[in-house]
């Protein structure tokens, strides 16, 4: 797994104190761009309808917010169609798609939490319309709200999500487990503030093996980073080590069906690291950026487990654990 990078999606301007800005991107010295980056625009109506692609345009034309977090500028309908394009690249690929702006907040018809057009879903729905199975786990730090809703009346997509909870966007609590067709095919692991490393391995440990009976054809991976230790906007306790043993778990798991797309993270002095181990995991090579490992105090344990007790209650009419 390569990184799979274009500077289009630098234009995407949100101002420098925003927490999602192009120095996020900026961050990751020495990026080879790719020279034939595949136009994602042709595949937004895979998600999105034709006229909320159009208020994206509308929108970046005319420089118009769409609310305080999700900004917009002349050159974000580019930059988050790139973002899209480059994420099928990846999956195409089997690489990492180091894009901006993140995609898993974006519903059908609203652009929500710094998202535009959502980036994972319209590679997932391409794969499905293709006849394949895709796993989607989502390790960024909050709920990717929109993927979820997407997917979740669909038996061809398993949304598997690690998120701080009680946290942005709100929901992704554990009973929430999918409707229809869909119901089963949810997964939420709602972690408590302060979770560290151990609390993070147990939960993939855990729920691993319906993502195993699932049979995915394919595997992408919505790789947001901040629920580093360091990042600002939660308070979560991860590590670099966790992102390099879960890169390595998961191509141990499921190899050659694997892709990434960056999502959260907003340490830029950590964000580069922790792509980094990911992305060794994969590799099977060794951990570039190792740190001290977390651990989770035992309220924080007790509280972690009630919540996976509770999912796996319900998903068990649908899984063996």
């Amino acid at each position: 797994m390569k990184i799979l990078y274009h500077p289009a999606v630098l234009e995407h301007d949100t101002g420098d104190t925003h927490p999602e800005n192009r120095r996020r991107i900026q961050a990751f010295s020495h990026l080879t761009p790719e020279p034939l980056i595949l136009d994602g625009e042709p595949y937004l109506d895979l998600v999105h309808p034709k006229a909320y692609i159009e208020t994206i345009r509308l929108h970046s034309a005319q420089c118009l917010p769409f609310d305080n977090d999700t900004q917009a500028s002349l050159g974000s309908f580019k930059a988050a169609a790139t973002a899209v394009g480059a994420t099928i690249m990846a999956m195409e690929r089997g690489d990492f798609a180091l894009v901006r702006p993140p995609g898993h907040h974006a519903y059908r018809d609203e652009a929500h939490g710094f998202c535009l057009f959502n980036n994972v879903a319209v590679a997932a729905q391409k794969a499905v319309q293709e006849g394949k199975r895709v796993l989607i786990l989502d390790f960024d730090g909050h709920l990717g709200d929109g993927t979820m809703d997407i997917f979740y009346r669909t038996d061809q997509v398993l949304y598997w999500s690690l998120h701080q909870y009680p946290a942005y966007p709100g929901n992704g609590s554990a009973n929430e487990i999918g409707e229809g067709k869909g119901k089963g095919f949810t997964i939420n692991c709602p972690l408590p503030s302060g979770s560290g490393d151990d609390i993070f391995r147990h939960a993939i440990e855990y729920m691993l093996p319906a993502a195993i009976q699932f049979q995915p054809d394919v595997v992408a991976v919505s790789a947001g980073f901040d629920a580093h230790q360091f990042d600002p906007l939660l308070q979560l306790r991860a590590t670099g080590n966790f992102y390099h043993w879960i890169g390595k778990t998961l191509q141990e798991t499921f190899p050659g069906k694997l892709f990434g797309v960056l999502e959260g993270g907003y340490n830029v002095e950590e964000l580069p690291g922790c792509v980094f181990n990911f992305l060794a995991g994969v590799n099977n090579e060794p951990m570039p950026h190792p740190e001290t490992g977390t651990t989770s105090g035992l309220r924080i344990w007790e509280t972690y487990e009630m919540y996976l007790h509770q999912a796996a209650g319900l998903l068990m009419k649908y899984w063996k654990f």
